[in-house]
């Protein structure tokens, strides 16, 4: 739905703070400063080549994958923006091994941010969209200090989670748990603009997103649904579906958002003892708590994906998420083959 007037994020958040009573006061500032870090991620993908921010940084991450610059660069700038403002106890990122405290000479706050960098990096070199995803937690334990255990909390704990895409518009995607808002960043004042808010998925689609190069790895379920979009009008579903995929999960989930579709990275058989390849706490939350706010629906095949109870910073999981109807299928199909 747009907004009938211009609002800010800053307004917005205030608004949510102090008529709604949705959200307290660190957490706003917590969320201003991540936006803040995005418009300077922004500025850096924007830059591309002229910016010498393309290419590869020669390091790996602790997930074993070659690191891109703005990787690097991207890490480096929601650390420095984040760490100082006292509303934070820890950060961690797909990018790190381990979790990052908030040094002592700053004050500690008592939430928790995750993210992914910069998701999507083998398209940077190519300008295609990619973006920053993210997912804020309380800290619930009321021991001194912090660890990795603290941040093991199930997806449904998520005090807020957001994306920004940096695309032919840089958009910013957030929910605190009353719905979905679109922010689109207006170059010209530097603001964060309200362009988008009570955001619905359609509960119906006729479009599809996944890496069919895979299809002979997926197991039966995901097989059997995929089979049945193909077979278009003359088959089961009785009407055509269109495929559309980006390779990037910000983009992907961004057109899911905006006119709904489902998207799917299934486990297969190429690495069986991962249960997926996308990171449960630093995508598939946060993207959960956002569709499902949006009325759609986000599962791993065989149950709602914000209930899992992480074991691991860096777990993995298989990710189904986008309009109701079709997510619900291919989980009952999951569900019938077990």
């Amino acid at each position: 739905m747009p907004p009938t007037k211009r609002v800010s994020l800053t307004q917005y958040l205030v608004e949510q703070q102090r008529e709604h009573g949705h959200i307290p006061s660190q957490l706003r500032l917590l969320l201003e400063i991540v936006a803040r870090a995005c418009k300077t991620i922004a500025i850096s993908v924007n830059k591309g080549a002229l910016g010498e921010v393309l290419g590869s940084a020669d390091t790996e991450n602790v997930q074993g994958e070659v690191q891109k610059k703005l990787d690097v660069i991207s890490n480096e700038v929601l650390i420095e923006a984040n760490e100082w403002g006292g509303h934070l106890a820890a950060m961690a990122s797909e990018e790190m091994d381990s979790i990052h405290v908030v040094p002592h000479r700053y004050p500690q706050g008592e939430y928790l941010l995750l993210f992914d960098p910069l998701d999507g990096s083998s398209n940077i070199d190519v300008n295609v969209s990619i973006g920053t995803i993210f997912s804020v937690l309380r800290k619930v334990g009321h021991h001194r200090g912090v660890s990795e255990e603290d941040f093991l909390q199930p997806g449904r704990a998520q005090a807020a989670a957001g994306y920004c895409v940096y695309g032919p518009q840089t958009t910013l995607v957030l929910t605190v748990g009353t719905g979905v808002a679109m922010f689109t960043l207006d170059r010209e004042t530097g603001s964060w603009v309200l362009t988008a808010n009570e955001v619905t998925i359609p509960a119906d689609t006729k479009e599809f997103a996944i890496n069919m190069s895979n299809l002979r790895h997926w197991a039966a379920p995901v097989r059997r649904y995929i089979d049945e979009c193909l077979a278009g009008k003359e088959g089961p579903r009785g009407k055509d579906f269109n495929m559309r995929w980006v390779a990037s999960m910000v983009a992907d989930v961004h057109r899911i958002l905006t006119r709904g579709g489902i998207f799917m990275y299934p486990w297969d058989q190429r690495e069986p003892d991962k249960p997926g390849k996308l990171r449960l706490m630093y995508e598939a939350n946060p993207m959960a708590f956002l569709v499902e706010q949006a009325g759609g629906l986000a599962t791993n095949g065989r149950q709602r994906i914000l209930d899992i109870v992480p074991t691991k910073l860096h777990e993995r999981v298989s990710v189904m998420l986008g309009s109701k109807n079709e997510v619900q299928r291919v989980t009952e199909y999951h569900q019938a083959a077990d």
